[in-house]
């Protein structure tokens, strides 16, 4: 056995920690995996080390599949049947939504909201992960893991589809100007231009490289949009009124006057009806009602809390929190209340734990802050929100694979969970990542249950679909979740596809 070394511990002060690329015993248990060598020590690396990779060739009908995904299919399901109602009122078949476009609008933005709250998300998971986990056939549990990743094609979709009846409401505007003021015809089309720099700044491409834009534009510009149809309340109708909006938070009390003005406005008469009773039968006033609840529970959970940050390389900061939690759950952290929130998987060793880690990468100027001048608090929201992992419960055996901080993402599930492998791959990691995260493998997963794959030591990067393949079948897996960067993800799902292994990547939907 090798010597231990005696490194600090931020948990514990001190710990007798083996090296991860120090050698260490042979196993002998029937379960270990001798094809992949599960050994933390350096095994050898004969048919696994590919210091340069050849591209692999994947079939177009693969592509497809991985690209025709759950969140596409909700989306266009949505988008269809709204498109085909609004089709409908166009024609004049359907009356109803004519008279009650705002109904339409709110009802979308009702929905979109829900499929974007951490409580009903984290009741959905738990649900499920209760009543399916391991006994119904292996298709029903996959089939509920991508539902539950991908509710992100209905909160879009439904986000769209509201969009479109606002489009179609200031239509019929113009359409009959002569019954409406000039107001509401200019402030319509103004509106409709806020709500749709809202929506385009939301899209990935925006959102995931452009963040601080995304907020300013999908945020702030949706609420100068509610806050410009004030100017017209007095000559909208109560449709109108209700059409005007995308985004919630700072505007929603600005949404309860239009829908008490709106409901009580008699469009016959063109008068004011002031009673409370005609006011709260209205449907729109429930949509709005749920709407104010389902956005204000999780800004209820606003906190600013102590944390403490480990700096092991210029690379990587390490965030500890205080108390523990179940896995498969993501944080939201930021340096002030409102801007700048942030998702990163909790790592933690149960819910009776001391502490959680969030491991921060350096992307980008936050991260970046989080290592030059660490803060002593941060903002997050104490009620976290549910991950794909947090599904793992529902399979009997799994494998998480990872590249560099995805670990933050995968850890807890192996952790808390013997039924699940892990296979880390990265450069340097234990310089990189300290010894806090190094502590918590050694810890709980041992020699049995990962393959730490340095690929600094080991001389190049691995065959990543032979680890993949070997390991899933000798570990009798059910399901390979990976959390890794867009080549990464894109690579190793196309090969899990290609070779019927079930599988589940990362998405860029936050």
């Amino acid at each position: 056995m090798p010597t231990p070394v005696i490194i600090d511990d931020p948990e514990k002060g001190t710990s007798e920690l083996l090296e991860v690329l120090s050698p260490l015993r042979p196993q002998t248990d029937e379960k270990a995996l001798p094809s992949v060598s599960v050994s933390v020590a350096i095994p050898s690396t004969k048919g696994f080390v590919t210091p340069k990779p050849s591209k692999r060739k994947v079939s177009r009908w693969v592509k497809f599949q991985l690209w025709f995904n759950t969140y596409r299919k909700f989306y266009i399901f949505i988008t269809l049947l709204n498109g085909i109602g609004i089709l409908l009122a166009a024609l004049n078949v359907w009356k109803y939504p004519r008279n009650y476009t705002g109904a339409f609008v709110l009802g979308n933005l009702l929905t979109a909201i829900i499929m974007r709250n951490e409580l009903f998300g984290r009741a959905l998971y738990l649900f499920v992960n209760t009543c399916f986990a391991k006994w119904p056939p292996l298709t029903f549990r996959l089939g509920c893991t991508s539902a539950l990743q991908h509710l992100g094609g209905i909160h879009s979709g439904c986000a769209t589809s509201g969009f479109a009846w606002l489009i179609f409401r200031v239509t019929i505007i113009f359409i009959n100007h002569k019954d409406n003021h000039d107001a509401v015809l200019i402030m319509g089309v103004i509106t409709n231009l806020a709500v749709s720099i809202s929506i385009v700044s939301a899209f990935p491409w925006v959102r995931n490289t452009h963040h601080n834009a995304f907020e300013r534009h999908h945020r702030f510009i949706g609420w100068w949009a509610w806050a410009s149809i004030n100017s017209m309340l007095p000559f909208a109708s109560r449709a109108t009124i209700h059409s005007c909006g995308m985004c919630a938070y700072f505007r929603l009390w600005l949404a309860w006057v239009f829908v008490v003005l709106g409901d009580s406005y008699d469009l016959d008469t063109h008068s004011w009806n002031p009673d409370g009773i005609r006011v709260i039968r209205q449907q729109d006033f429930w949509f709005a009602f749920c709407m104010t609840v389902f956005i204000l529970i999780p800004w209820f959970t606003v906190r600013e809390v102590r944390v403490d940050i480990e700096v092991p390389s210029p690379k990587v900061a390490i965030l500890r929190f205080e108390r523990g939690m179940q896995q498969g759950l993501l944080a939201r952290i930021s340096r002030s209340s409102i801007m700048e929130y942030h998702a990163f998987g909790i790592i933690s060793e149960g819910t009776h734990a001391k502490y959680h880690y969030l491991i921060c990468g350096v992307q980008g100027d936050f991260t970046r802050s989080l290592v030059n001048d660490p803060p002593t608090h941060v903002w997050t929201r104490q009620l976290k929100f549910a991950g794909v992992s947090n599904t793992s419960s529902l399979y009997k055996r799994g494998i998480r694979i990872c590249t560099g901080t995805g670990l933050g993402a995968a850890l807890s599930t192996c952790i808390q969970s013997p039924d699940w492998y892990l296979i880390w791959i990265g450069s340097d990691q234990e310089k990189t990542f300290g010894p806090t995260i190094a502590n918590l493998i050694h810890r709980h997963l041992g020699t049995e249950r990962c393959l730490l794959w340095d690929s600094k030591a080991r001389g190049g990067r691995p065959d990543v679909m032979k680890l993949v393949r070997e390991t899933y079948h000798t570990w009798g897996a059910e399901v390979v979740f990976v959390t890794s960067n867009f080549g990464g993800n894109k690579e190793i799902m196309e090969g899990c596809k290609a070779e019927g292994i079930p599988a589940f990547g990362t998405l860029w939907d936050f």
